[in-house]
């Protein structure tokens, strides 16, 4: 059991119904903005997009993955879906837990092209089963650190049933330098590289590249990029 691996990781959490609630009552506060999304580091968005767009590069196109559709997991207004999925895929859907930010991405931040968003769902991902056989990409950035362990390892092997042949999951995120840092104000656990790498085994999905994000202020945690399937 995952409980056994890491035992670090549950320590720190410190009860699951809390550390779920404490990440709603943050995320309720947060305004649906990209300054909202990025907290107090708006300046990154760009390196953070281009370094995305780069890596998504990598994976799609002939004999690899389609350009059908796309499932953005942790959404928040549509950031990376409007300047990263979109101008690849046909069509894309949203799922995230806070209703304002998925009105604001419809209504206002998407613009024309949210006439290409087949669906919002508005779940929490340990709750939420995506429809099975439907995306060439599943993109997961800035969330995988909401989940427990065992509750990452559930969706990571639901999402598997979801792609298409070809298709992947990519997981952009805090990975702790060591161990896992649990971050009280948001209600997130960054974990090492090592942990994920250990998760990601474990839900029966293979790593096929990870790459460090470059161009981030000192100050932020590493964040790397992984394309599994």
């Amino acid at each position: 059991m995952l409980v056994k691996l890491f035992p670090i990781t549950c320590e720190i959490i410190k009860g699951e119904k809390q550390f779920y609630y404490r990440s709603q009552q943050f995320y309720e506060d947060v305004p649906a903005s990209e300054e909202g999304m990025l907290g107090d580091f708006v300046e990154i968005c760009n390196v953070d997009l281009e370094a995305s767009r780069e890596f998504l590069k990598r994976f799609v196109g002939p004999g690899k993955a389609g350009t059908q559709c796309a499932l953005d997991c942790g959404s928040g207004i549509g950031r990376v879906s409007k300047g990263v999925l979109l101008p690849v895929f046909e069509k894309m859907e949203l799922v995230d837990m806070m209703e304002h930010f998925l009105l604001h991405a419809h209504e206002e931040y998407l613009g024309d092209d949210a006439d290409r968003i087949e669906t919002y769902y508005c779940y929490n991902l340990q709750d939420f089963t995506p429809p099975k056989n439907k995306y060439d990409v599943i993109w997961m950035q800035w969330v995988a650190c909401h989940l427990t362990d065992k509750d990452l390892m559930n969706f990571l092997m639901r999402c598997k049933k979801s792609l298409h042949p070809n298709g992947v999951i990519i997981i952009k995120d805090n990975m702790a330098r060591q161990g896992c840092k649990l971050d009280p104000i948001d209600s997130s656990i960054s974990r090492h590289l090592d942990i994920m790498r250990c998760i990601i085994d474990k839900a029966g999905l293979e790593v096929l590249a990870v790459e460090k994000q470059e161009g981030f202020p000192d100050i932020i945690m590493p964040v790397w990029m992984i394309a599994i399937k």
